[in-house]
């Protein structure tokens, strides 16, 4: 089942750490078939209080998610990033294309 690493990320300092990191991030999905959905598009706050940008990345399940999360590859820009931002990374699982909200109730 499709996996999702989600991060919402503020206070970011444009600067070259970012830019080095952004360079590279690309190359350390691909060996896990991770792509991009969301990256930094402008967000309508409906409900709430929200800041700063998401980023959701694809998977094809949460075991490619969380190899590319912890991968050295990977692990070698983090730094890159969090020297640079505040925020929050989770890796959560899709639903397959038959889900409805009242699934969740017989889970409970």
């Amino acid at each position: 089942m499709t996996a999702y690493a989600i991060a919402n990320l503020w206070a970011l300092t444009m600067g070259p750490e970012i830019v080095r990191y952004v360079e590279q991030i690309d190359e350390t999905l691909a060996p896990f078939g991770g792509r991009f959905a969301v990256h930094g598009s402008r967000t309508d706050v409906r409900e709430g209080e929200f800041a700063g940008d998401v980023i959701v990345v694809e998977f094809p399940d949460r075991e490619s998610a969380t190899g590319w999360y912890e991968s050295d590859a990977y692990q070698a820009i983090v730094p890159l990033r969090t020297r640079n931002s505040a925020g929050w990374v989770v890796i959560v699982d899709g639903v397959d294309d038959h889900h409805h909200a009242t699934d969740i109730l017989s889970a409970a």
